[in-house]
């Protein structure tokens, strides 16, 4: 296990350490990203931060189990060495991420962006996405009123403009009710 020293600001979190399982190592992840099978494959590179340090971590097995991704990792490979990685999250760095197809987003890239509508009116900042079911949610603080929920979907989001930190749309009758 590495550690490093190093800004947080360029590590996203991948998915929860929530338990230990078994006497060799592995622990029970709940994942929370939409790549599983990517980010956790054999022979990555995970980061957790315990104490304001990074730990490298290497993957050694991957297996599924039930809702959880089941990992252990190269050098830990007993309980007492992973016991206190129960609670951490598991971060990727920025240069892990990849690129994604166009018109696909990060959510780190999505929140603080500022939203207009299509007539140039200001509406509010992007707080935090949800993830209900069928399609993501964005969620708009505003000043003057409550949030606003808005579905990401083409109908509702018409463009996003990552350079110009913005993103532009079309309230559909009912959305700001």
């Amino acid at each position: 296990m590495k550690y490093y020293g190093g800004n947080l600001m360029n590590y996203y979190t991948v998915g929860k350490i929530v338990n230990t399982h078994g006497i060799r190592g592995e622990v029970r992840v709940l994942s929370v990203t939409d790549f599983a099978d990517e980010r956790f494959k054999v022979g990555n590179k995970l980061y957790v931060n315990k104490n304001n340090t990074l730990k490298e971590l290497t993957i050694k097995t991957h297996r599924k189990h039930k809702q959880f991704e089941m990992l252990s990792f190269e050098g830990l490979e007993n309980i007492n060495f992973v016991e206190p990685l129960k609670g951490l999250e598991l971060k990727i760095s920025e240069n892990q991420q990849g690129d994604l197809e166009d018109g696909s987003f990060y959510h780190h890239q999505i929140v603080g962006l500022e939203v207009y509508t299509i007539d140039g009116e200001y509406i509010g900042k992007i707080s935090e996405i949800m993830t209900p079911g069928a399609n993501d949610v964005w969620v708009v603080e505003r000043d003057d009123k409550d949030d606003l929920l808005l579905p990401a979907i083409k109908d509702v989001i018409k463009s996003v403009q990552l350079n110009e930190q913005r993103i532009i749309v079309e309230l559909l009758d009912g959305l700001d009710e």
